[in-house]
This record gives structure tokens, sequence and C-alpha cells, in this order.
């Protein structure tokens, strides 16, 4: 993508299944877990780079001593940086000494090696960017069972009002965080579900029991099925959530759409959670199919003795997997994410090939580096495939007419695509143009050309896997590659238009920052239509105070007015570079949503294309984030 985005977040948890003393004697290794969370995280660092956290649960400490521990880091390159500060204590250590040294004497020189592990990767897109904000965040208590360490992947439409319902149930909780709010809310279920166990009566009721026998046995009876139902049951928004309590218990549930994505891998040796299925199957050397997703709306959680279950704590709704996950935050070695990326560039090859009036002689095709490779891939492939399918045809009718010669078949089939990587994105860059401040500064910088891959009157076809705001396109790539001087600059987009915010995990809440968005307003006023936005601003007015689930995407009275080519060609307009010294045509050309569907047809989250959201909450923000923008103002639209 050449616009940076912060956007979803990364988790990996990791669930010893064999005490320590087998990784010793098997592996050597009685690191082994906390081995694997590190790969896990690194496996997934495309997911956060805003900064990561790491929290552990240590069976069997003895009283007095810390049996939950974490470590969070804000610095460049914070998972290296957590995992050498965690693991330096046994860096020195003999093989002998390893496969020896008694468990409890190895956990009280490496205070973050445990049986259960949680790591976190941050994208911000809410608070502050230090340590502080970073997951897993702690609940304590002096009861182990009463002790949460949280983490997840998540943005949630109402934090607001969840933060005044902890109010009315009597707590004080400190800032309106999202991982606060649901902090607090997880941990109010755990402490009431305490007292529910405790208040229970009957046959094997806990009212003969006081002290530590009663603590243990409400431990060994907490239900996490019911826990979730009661703490997400107002939650509005996408959420993967995991969890470790300090009885040893840990969980890991999905929302009831399915928006943010989970995957469990259970084997003898380990228990494994992750945002990407490739991480699981690199890290534990498993085929894809040993991976399964964590089900929408389900609770996977595993007992402090090794007892695993599977639990709907909400509700069904209609799945809406988010589409921008497969597109472009996820890693492409996934291969059904390959495949649908491909797929999402064939669909564009026959419109290509129609603004190149049929033919590829004088046609570059490249990519805007890097996550648009397959679908470029796929472009090229289905370019060729219709132009070899083109010259047979013709080959057969010429031979069906008598006309055929050796040169004419050998000039028709001899189609070649020429494919060049004309774009090079300096990834040493990456890290510094998260922010907008630095962006502004270097993204000039971020990409280098090949010189000498174009020639005079060509047509340059530049893929990018989305264009959200255009100002990396505007402000740089268009800019750069005007300096090979093609005749014209194709840009085509592998997905629609983003036309609405997202507030789901992706930080896209403010309209106005939307290159389709200024394109549409641009036509608005250029057709002298301007009372339409006074009525779109009136109608969201009208239903501001209205209950989510009572409201309307009015913001689409706006688009409706134009056809996405008229749309496209006025972003051809904003995008094209405001120097002189190049007189080439811009041009594009964007996937239309049934091209997304076809492509990928499970990933039915595409509320930012269509404005169609899969929970109240959504129209919500569209309707903030559409008065925000009548009213100049950058607030956060929930």
């Amino acid at each position: 993508m050449s616009d940076a985005l912060t956007h979803e977040c990364g988790l990996a948890l990791v669930r010893l299944r064999k005490p320590i003393e087998w990784f010793q004697e098997q592996y050597a290794d009685p690191a082994w877990g906390l081995r694997k969370l590190y790969l896990l995280m690194e496996k997934q660092h495309n997911r956060g780079q805003d900064g990561a956290g790491i929290a552990t649960v240590r069976f069997d400490m003895p009283p007095g001593e810390p049996f939950m521990q974490r470590a969070r880091s804000a610095k460049r390159n914070p998972v290296e940086r957590l995992f050498d500060d965690a693991l330096s204590p046994i860096r020195n250590m003999s093989d002998a000494l390893l496969r020896t040294i008694a468990p409890l004497d190895l956990k009280r020189r490496v205070p973050l090696l445990g049986e259960v592990s949680l790591g976190h990767l941050r994208y911000g897109t809410f608070g502050g960017r230090s340590s502080d904000a970073c997951h897993p965040f702690l609940r304590r208590s002096i009861i182990a069972s009463r002790n949460l360490a949280l983490a997840g992947n998540f943005n949630l439409t109402n934090s607001p009002e969840l933060f005044e319902l902890l109010v009315e149930y009597g707590l004080a909780p400190v800032g309106g965080s999202d991982t606060g709010v649901v902090l607090e809310k997880i941990g109010h279920a755990i402490d009431g579900e305490h007292d529910h166990l405790i208040a229970t009566s009957g046959p094997g009721s806990f009212s003969a029991l006081e002290g530590r026998a009663l603590a243990q046995s409400v431990s060994l009876q907490l239900d996490y099925g019911r826990i979730l139902e009661r703490a997400t049951a107002r939650f509005d928004g996408g959420y993967t959530l995991a969890g470790l309590i300090g009885n040893g218990d840990c969980f890991a549930c999905r929302d009831p759409a399915g928006i943010r994505p989970a995957f469990v891998l259970i084997t003898d040796e380990v228990v494994a959670i992750a945002s990407e299925r490739p991480a699981l199957a690199a890290v534990f050397d498993v085929g894809v199919n040993a991976i399964e997703q964590l089900e929408p709306g389900h609770v996977l959680s595993i007992k402090r003795d090794g007892a695993i279950a599977k639990t709907r704590f909400a509700p069904a709704r209609p799945i809406r997997q988010c589409s921008f996950e497969r597109i472009y935050f996820s890693r492409g070695n996934d291969h059904e994410i390959y495949e649908e990326r491909k797929r999402l560039g064939e669909n564009l090859a026959p419109r290509i090939l129609e603004r190149l009036g049929g033919s590829v002689e004088h046609a570059v095709f490249s990519f805007i580096p890097n996550t648009a490779e397959s679908a470029y891939l796929g472009l090229v492939q289905e370019t060729e495939r219709i132009m070899r399918k083109r010259g047979s045809d013709e080959v057969c009718r010429l031979v069906a007419e008598g006309r055929a010669t050796p040169e004419r078949i050998a000039a028709l089939m001899d189609v070649r695509v020429r494919a060049e990587k004309v774009a090079h994105k300096d990834q040493r860059l990456r890290t510094f143009i998260t922010h907008d401040a630095a962006r502004r500064d270097l993204v000039s910088h971020v990409y280098d050309i090949t010189r000498g891959t174009i020639n005079t009157g060509d047509t340059l076809i530049a893929v990018d896997d989305s264009i959200v705001r255009g100002t990396t396109l505007r402000d740089s790539i268009i800019t750069i590659l005007s300096r090979l001087n093609p005749s014209r600059i194709l840009v085509v987009s592998s997905a629609p238009p983003i036309l609405y915010p997202d507030c789901y995990g992706i930080d896209m809440s403010q309209l106005g920052r939307f290159i389709a968005f200024e394109a549409a307003i641009g036509l608005v006023r250029q057709r002298g239509d301007d009372a339409l936005l006074d009525e779109v601003e009136s109608l969201c007015k009208g239903q501001e105070n209205l209950a989510p689930d009572r409201m309307k995407n009015h913001v689409r009275l706006i688009y409706d007015r134009f056809t996405q080519d008229e749309l496209s060609q006025e972003i051809a307009r904003l995008i094209r570079p405001k120097s002189d010294d190049w007189s080439g045509e811009v041009e594009v050309i964007y996937q239309t949503v049934e091209g997304l569907r076809r492509a990928m047809p499970e990933h039915t989250g595409d509320w930012y294309f269509t404005g169609d959201y899969p929970t109240p909450g959504g129209y919500r923000v569209l309707n903030r984030a559409f008065l925000n923008w009548r009213e100049r103002s950058d607030s956060r639209a929930y």
C-alpha cells in the first residue's frame, strides 16, 4: 500500500501442554515455549511497530513469589529488545545445566519463563505511544484467579458508554482507552463469576469451604463462556482478545461477526494462537490443515489442569470477516491469501486491456512495492492468457480462411507482457513513516526507480493494493514514476475505492482524508451542488441522538451522484504531479466490489467500500465522521 496505515495489532499465545522438565529432556531447552512466542511475534512483526509486550504465568510458584510477570517496550525493534532481556539470564548457561536445573530455580532466574505466555504487537489507533499504551494490560489482585493479563486486536465503537457502565457498577476506572475499558469489563465479569460460584448452594457447593480451599475450588470452576458472555454483552466492534489468569487458566475469544482474525494450533506439546495462520505453520512446522480458525463468537479456554474447551459466548451474527486483512494487512505467504490477491489482479486484466486498446506492445506492467506484488502477478498472468486466447482464435480464423502464414502465426502467438520492477521501496525507512508528522518529511525518499525500463510512448501500469488517502501517490510515487517519462501512468488499485471510515481496528476514521471522498466533494462543488452537502449534514444531525441501530448511512447520497468512472477520473486529476516537467496523462482503475467478492467470497467485511457496517456502532461513527468534516474538526469519530 502506498499510504501507511496504523491498523490491526498482532496476538500470540503459547500454552505448554507438557511440563518444563519434558522440554528440558526432549530439546535441552527449558525456554522452548518462550522462544516459540518470540518466533510467533517476529513472524507477525508486520502487524505492529509501535510497541510490543509479553506476559507470562508461572505454575507452582511458592506463596510470596510472583506468579504473573510482564514486560513492554515502545522503543525501536521492541520484540528483539524484550526477548533479549527475557532470555539473557540463560544465554551463558551450559547445555548440561539447561538439562538439569530445577524448573523452579530456572523461573527464579528467568522471570518471564512460564507455562503460558501471551505476546502482543501494537499498532496504535488510540492512546499514547509510550510503553504504557502497549498490551498486555494487567488487572492485579491478591487472589490468583482474579488476576488478569489481557491483550487484543480490536477497536470498540462505544467505549465511552462502556466506561459509564463501569462507573454505574461502582467501579472507578482510570482512563478511557478501549483496552482499559475492556480490561475492567472482563475483570468485573471475573469478579462476578467468583461471587456467583461462592453464592451457589446445593451439592458440590462451596458453602463448607473457606480460606485457601475455597479459593482453589472456585478457581477450578471458573466458566469462561459465562464470563465472556457477561463482559462482552454490550460490546460494539471487532475484536480478538486473549487473556491469562493468575491461576494458570488462559483464554482467547473472537467477536461474533468474525471481523478480526484468530487461528489455533493444538498439538501434543502446545496450544498456540496467533493472528495469522502462516506464523503458526512456520514456527511449529505443521501443515496449514492442522491449523483452525477460532470460530466467531466463541471462546477457547485452557484450564490450569490442561482441559481445553470451546464455548459460544455471544449470539451468532452474520459473518463479516475483514477483507482488508486479505488485501493488505496479513502476510501474503498464506496460500489462500496469495491466491485471493492474484484473483484481484486477474479481475482487472480485461479493463486494462480495454484502456490499452487491446494491445500490450507499448505497455509496461509494474507494481508499487510490496504488498501489491501478488495482485500484479495475477494481472500479468491473466493478461498473457487473454492475449494468447485472442491470438489462438485469430490463428484459427486465418487457417479457416486459408490466409495463415508461419510468420503471421508466430507473430500472433509470440505475445509477451513487458513486466518490470520499476519501483523499489526503501524498507529501512518504513519504521520512521508510521506517524504523519514524520511521513511528510520522508515520503519522497521511500521509493526509488529503475531507469531505462520505460521507452518513449509507453504506458506504465502501476498496480497498488489500495488507495486510501492518496498522499504518497500524489506527493511521491507519481512524481517519481513520471521521471521515467511514460506517455501515460495507469494506476490500478486491486481494491475498490475506500469511501467510508473504519472503526474496527484500522486507523481510517477521518472521512476528509480519503482521496475518494475528496474527489466526490470536488465533483459536487464543480457541479454547483453544495446544497447536497447541506442536506446530508441536516440528515446526519437529525439522527445524531438516535440509538445506533436506528441510524442510516446518509453519506451514501454524495457517492450515489457519481459513477465509479467519474470518481476515478477526478482522483486521477487530484494525484497528478503539479510539476510542468512531465506532460503525460494519469488514469486510475479501481477494482469493483463485485470483483472483490468474487476473489474472496468468505471475507464479506467490505464496509469501507460499501458503507454496509457489520455493527450498529459503525453507522454512528460514519455519522460523526461526516459532521466532524463539516465542522473542520480532527476529533476522533469514536
